[in-house]
């Protein structure tokens, strides 16, 4: 009883799948579609379901769009959705046996047949389909679009190269702008004149009005340096000389003490002079040169001042003029360097241009991509056009096109 139970189940699932499959496409088979058949056979007399093992399994739609079947042989199956092929079986199998009742046969696809690729494709060649494949499914499968044959990398190579250019010569002008900048500042011209280079290149207003602001800048900034140098000489100056003045009146005193300590001196010798006022003469002879000493002193100190005044102010000059020279240095090894890179860049560009018509077009075209499907309607090839949204249906072919059109 188990066993009948069993086989009745197994029919109801064949003809469940059957008529599912039935509802749910109008798919036509074709050349290497893969079926999976299932047969069994309900009994009346019996009671019981037959199971046909020996027909079931799987199976591949062969060149000539038949199915080929144990006991079955040969059935047409190309052009025919599976729900046909699975009534035909049925059919064909109560005849060749004499069966009393029809065998219900089940057929769903096991694997469609495949997809394939062609044109620009990274990868073309033969691909398995999916269920939902549309266009742009498909050519990622195939690795996406082609990459990096001659033609387009010697686009992108000039394309590279024409960017890199742009930036160096762009760069080139800076330089050439802030050469005329340090060489008016070396020769102590107010104005920069514009190079001859860069005469008639647009912008080149922008960067000398800009290096212009920077000199000027500059220029004030040494000036009031310099000012504050020369305005402490200026005051140490002052100093001196009003030192000079005050020793010279000191010396005067000291020499009026010197005299009035003298002619008491010679007083003393004669007993006419009190030493008391010998000793207080002593004391104004030694604090005047005392004073003087300390006059001295500052004007000493006073001179070194305004001498290291005048040396920061050649050191300001000197290391002003030096920076100027190595920036200068700098600026010329610069455009130096940039020369060789924008050769080694324009020649790039040439080659690209002598190995690939389509760089040379790049300025007036752009790549365009196009898709098509050629696909089997009623034993005849037909191209539709396509786009990557398009549904891809088993055995279509996928054509991938570019094309360089005119912006």
């Amino acid at each position: 009883m188990a066993s009948c139970f069993t086989r009745l189940a197994l029919l109801a699932a064949l003809a469940a799948s059957g008529a599912s499959l039935a509802r749910a496409d109008e798919y036509r088979l074709g050349v290497m579609d893969k079926l999976r058949v299932r047969v069994a056979e309900w009994q009346t007399a019996e009671g019981a379901v037959r199971d046909w093992s020996a027909v079931s399994g799987d199976y591949t739609v062969g060149p000539s769009g038949n199915l080929s079947l144990p006991f079955v042989g040969d059935l047409p199956a190309s052009g025919k959705t599976t729900s046909e092929v699975a009534e035909e079986i049925g059919v064909k199998m109560q005849k060749l046996f004499g069966l009393r009742d029809r065998p219900s046969a089940s057929v769903e696809m096991a694997q469609y047949r495949p997809v394939y690729l062609s044109g620009e494709v990274q990868t073309p060649g033969e691909y398995p389909y999916a269920p939902n494949l549309t266009v742009l499914k498909a050519v990622s499968l195939g690795g996406g679009l082609r990459r990096a044959d001659n033609g387009q990398r010697f686009a992108r190579d000039y394309i590279n190269a024409s960017g890199e250019s742009a930036v160096q010569v762009a760069e080139r002008s800076r330089l050439l702008i802030r050469r005329a900048r340090l060489l008016a500042e070396i020769g102590k011209r107010d104005t920069i004149p514009m190079p001859e280079e860069l005469k008639n290149v647009p912008e080149a207003d922008k960067l000398l009005a800009s290096e212009t602001a920077l000199m000027e800048s500059r220029d004030k900034r040494q000036k009031r340096q310099l000012d504050a140098l020369a305005d402490l000489r200026s005051l140490l100056q002052s100093e001196i000389e009003a030192l000079a003045k005050k020793a010279e009146t000191q010396a005067r005193q000291l020499e009026l003490a010197t005299e009035d300590r003298d002619k008491v001196d010679s007083l003393a010798e004669k007993g006419l002079a009190l030493s008391q006022r010998k000793l207080s003469l002593e004391q104004r002879v030694a604090d005047v040169q005392a004073s003087l000493l300390d006059i001295d002193t500052a004007s000493l100190k006073a001179k070194q001042d305004a001498s290291k005044a005048a040396q920061d102010e050649t050191n300001l000059r000197n290391d002003w003029d030096a920076q100027l020279a190595q920036e200068l240095q700098n600026t010329e090894a610069e455009l130096d360097t940039l020369t060789l890179k924008l050769g080694t860049s324009r020649d790039l560009m040439t080659e690209a241009l002598l190995q690939s018509a389509d760089a040379a077009q790049l300025e007036e075209q752009a790549a365009e991509i196009t898709y098509s499907i050629i696909r089997d309607k009623d034993g005849k090839a037909t191209e539709i056009a396509a786009d990557e949204n398009t549904p891809v249906l088993p055995g279509d072919v996928i054509k991938v096109n570019t094309a360089l059109a005119m912006r």
